[in-house]
């Protein structure tokens, strides 16, 4: 007997996330509506999608981020749910909100989770209430320079500034001393209001050398809460991720288990309801570990965990919206073999500035182990106004270094022409002998230069 969850259900984004979340719909026996921009008249989302509505201009603001138009596309075409994917409206509580008030159904956690953990200072105390380690400062978010620095000097330098509300690096500003701290403050304040529309600050100790450690969690609406094991994800450019594994290499079994057990007790002490995912930074050396944040939200990095498990993160988060429990428990979830995901961004390797333009020859990877998530096609126009991932390239073998060289000839094979991307980048990363071995952490790609002779 099948199960019965949505008739319809609104992707409220693009690219190849909305691909995704098409098709695990379609699979699920969904029907699926695309809003798209006016600059993606010809996207693929669009095309693949039970019907498509147009809801505007290029400009986000006007269009995938404009409510009101979102909302209209939602009661026009009688769409039961939203699946907002990642980005976007996906961790806008107002949003959820009038979802809620208009009779349908937010793909994603309830407002109340998406209020505590999506803000960085009220997530901080729900951890500390429950036990779970944090970064040695304190929870007040702050918007005023002079009370930060006090704090600052309190903690002690260096230290850390970053935005209690979003995420994608924005805000993001290490202090070795106090100098200049208020301008410094200031910037990042401005930064993360202008982007989230909050500017308020958390101030934390500085942790170099540390590995970037998440656990992929899922929650419903009975209290049944599991992990799916980990990701490292501490290759990363300016905070912004570039590759991401599982298991991480030199994290130990007694570590992760018990970064996995402080994710799923952070996840209870909430009720959280959804999949989500609990980041840590973790010290290998001294086996510390430290909570810092919880996305509300499906991951970009939700492939390297499908893969890894088995499972299917995106018809699982479907699932929990509809009222079903747990497909699984936590006994059931197994994680074999090593995999590992490269973002495919259109952009300059050197200057890292983003690569609009038409794509005039492509040609995807394949193989057995080998996974592609993009949204791209021959002749397709990669647009100027929204992010520059255009691809999620995954592989699974069984160890490491198999899954290395698997990747590396993938990337060999993947061609994009017309535009630039940064393939040529992740080709030197995997080839680098201090990121074969393991030696790295999140300040890695700071101290290398993937260019040298």
């Amino acid at each position: 007997m099948s199960e019965v969850l949505f008739n319809k259900v609104l992707i409220a984004n693009r690219g190849e996330i909305a691909l995704r979340i098409i098709r695990a719909c379609h699979e699920l026996g969904i029907k699926t509506v695309a809003i798209f921009s006016t600059a993606d008249e010809d996207a693929l989302h669009v095309k693949l999608a039970s019907e498509a509505i147009c809801i505007g201009p290029p400009s986000p603001k006007e269009s995938y981020l404009n409510i009101a138009t979102v909302m209209s596309a939602a009661v026009s075409t009688g769409a039961e749910a939203i699946h907002p994917g990642y980005g976007f409206l996906s961790e806008n509580f107002g949003f959820a909100e009038i979802c809620g008030s208009c009779g349908i159904e937010f793909i994603g956690p309830t407002v109340s989770n998406m209020r505590v953990m999506g803000d960085k200072a009220r997530a901080r105390k729900a951890a500390e209430r429950v036990g779970v380690p944090t970064i040695p400062g304190d929870s007040t978010a702050y918007l005023d320079s002079e009370t930060a620095l006090q704090a600052a000097k309190k903690i002690g330098f260096p230290i850390l500034l970053k935005a209690c509300a979003g995420g994608g690096g924005r805000g993001m500003k290490i202090l070795e001393s106090e100098d200049n701290f208020s301008d410094t403050f200031d910037t990042a304040r401005n930064e993360v209001e202008a982007a989230f529309g909050d500017g308020n600050l958390l101030v934390e100790k500085y942790l170099p050398k540390v590995r970037h450690i998440e656990v992929q969690i899922a929650g419903d609406r009975f209290q049944n809460v599991i992990h799916l094991g980990i990701r490292d994800c501490s290759i990363q450019r300016r905070y912004q991720k570039l590759i991401e594994e599982a298991p991480s290499l030199g994290l130990s079994k007694e570590l992760q288990a018990k970064i996995q057990d402080a994710a799923v007790q952070l996840a209870k002490s909430v009720n959280y309801s959804s999949v989500g995912t609990v980041e840590f930074l973790a010290n290998l050396e001294t086996e510390e570990f430290y909570f810092i944040e919880m996305n509300t939200r499906l991951q970009v990095e939700h492939p390297v965990t499908e893969f890894a498990t088995n499972t299917d993160i995106v018809k699982e988060q479907i699932r929990i919206a509809a009222g079903a429990e747990l497909s699984m428990t936590q006994e059931q979830v197994t994680i074999d073999g090593h995999t590992i995901e490269v973002r495919i961004n259109a952009e300059d390797s050197i200057t890292q500035r983003p690569s609009p333009g038409k794509i005039t020859s492509y040609h995807p990877p394949g193989g057995l182990g080998v996974r592609l998530d993009t949204a791209i096609y021959n002749g397709y126009v990669v647009q100027p106004f929204y992010d520059s991932l255009i691809a999620k390239l995954i592989v699974k073998a069984h160890n490491r270094d198999a899954c290395i060289k698997k990747l590396q000839v993938a990337l060999d094979e993947f061609i994009i022409e017309g535009i630039q991307t940064n393939i040529d980048m992740q080709r030197r990363i995997l080839n680098h002998p201090d990121f074969v071995s393991g030696n790295f952490h999140t300040k890695f790609l700071d101290g290398v230069d993937l260019y040298a002779d």
